[in-house]
Order: C-alpha cells, then structure tokens, then sequence
C-alpha cells in the first residue's frame, strides 16, 4: 500500500474513532441530564467523577446543569458561560446552547443583568431567534427596561406572530409603558393562542383596570387653581 493510501486509511480510522467517541460523549450527556430529573446530587458526582476522568465539555456542562438543579443556578450560570468561551467550547451551535442555558440560570438566580449580557452574546450566534428574543425580552422587563423589551419582542413577533409568550410580555410592556390600546390588543392575540393561560388572564385584568381608570381621569378631570 501506497504511502497516501495509507495516510488515507489512517485518517478515515481517525475519524471514525473521534465519532463513536462524540457519540459516546452525547449519550452519556443525555443520561446526565435524564438523572438529574430524578437526582440532581448523584448526577452532579458523576459529572465530577466525567471531569476527573477527561475533563469533557459535556462533562462540565452536566455539573453545571446540576448545580442549576440542586439551587445553585449562579454558579450553574458562570459555569456554562465559562464553558461556551472555553477553547474546547464546540461549535458556534454549541456555544449558543450553553449562553442560552447560562442566561435562563441568571434569570432563575434573580440576576437579569448578567442574563441580558449572557443573552446578548447568545444572539450574536444565533441572530433573529424568537425565544431568545424573548428571554432577553424576560430580563429587561425584570429591570423595568420597558423600551428595551418591547424592542426584542417587536422582533420576536415579527418572525413569529403567533407566538402567545410574546404577545403577553409585550402586553405587560406596553402596560407600563401606558400604551393602553396596544396592551389590549396583545392580550386578545396572545389568549386566541392560548385562552386559558393564568398570567394572561391575570395580566388581563390589570389592564381592563388600567383602562377604566384612564376613562375616569378623562371624565373627571382634575381642577387646576
């Protein structure tokens, strides 16, 4: 055989190695995730023990989202977003996936700056996605940033006009944003989607409120001296 026949072979049996261990890798990801559905303490040793034993990509990402599981969603969040700038991060995919676990982790851990950053950076990977146009949308409203989220969730409706979520975050925007009319219009949309819905109804009803207050401040306007 051929010196290139040979440098051939030997890079198909390459390869074909690096892929049953990616394959590997995925199903032992997968199963660290189904365990901390049932045990989040177990599945974090053995995300631990995965480190030690090669210090894997998937292995930090199944202590991370454990961590998130057992209550400890900032340290959960700083681990992925470490994780999605590491050098062995992945693919641009891959990465996103970990900002945008990372960004949920903020919000869960009552940290919406660093969830707008985190989702931020998750957008300049995955550019014009609706649900992640929402959950920066989710942090900025967690900050009264009313402007900034009706923004996002403008884009997000534009790409996706059925989406509920969408149409009810903007609804609580346009809310405080006093733009009564608007929030309404919202609410119709997102409850033809989604009729039974607890936050919509409720939301509903701030803004039914919101409304009748607006009628008597016109009606009963206030005396100026």
């Amino acid at each position: 055989m051929s010196i290139l026949a040979l440098a051939i072979a030997s890079l198909a049996l390459s390869q074909s190695a690096g892929a049953t261990i990616e394959a590997r890798e995925a199903d032992r990801l997968e199963a660290c995730v189904a365990k901390i559905e049932v045990d989040a303490e177990e599945a974090y040793e053995d995300g631990l023990a995965w480190i030690y034993q090669g210090n894997r990509p998937n292995a930090r990402q199944c202590t991370a989202l454990a961590l998130i599981a057992l209550g400890r969603p900032d340290e959960g969040a700083a681990r992925l977003e470490q994780l999605a700038n590491s050098v062995d991060g992945g693919s641009m995919e891959q990465r996103a996936e970990y900002l945008i676990q990372s960004g949920n982790a903020w919000l869960q851990a009552g940290a919406p700056e660093a969830a707008i950053v985190t989702f931020t950076n998750a957008l300049k990977l995955k550019p014009g996605v609706p649900d992640l146009l929402v959950d920066r949308a989710s942090a900025n409203l967690m900050l009264g940033n009313w402007t900034e989220a009706k923004e996002d969730l403008d884009r997000a409706l534009t790409l996706a006009p059925s989406m509920a979520i969408a149409r009810q975050l903007r609804a609580e925007a346009h809310l405080n944003l006093d733009q009564l009319n608007l929030a309404m219009a919202d609410i119709d949309a997102a409850m033809a989607v989604d009729p039974e819905n607890i936050d919509t109804l409720v939301l509903r009803g701030r803004v039914r409120e919101a409304l009748r207050l607006s009628k008597v401040r016109v009606l009963s306007p206030e005396i100026v001296d």
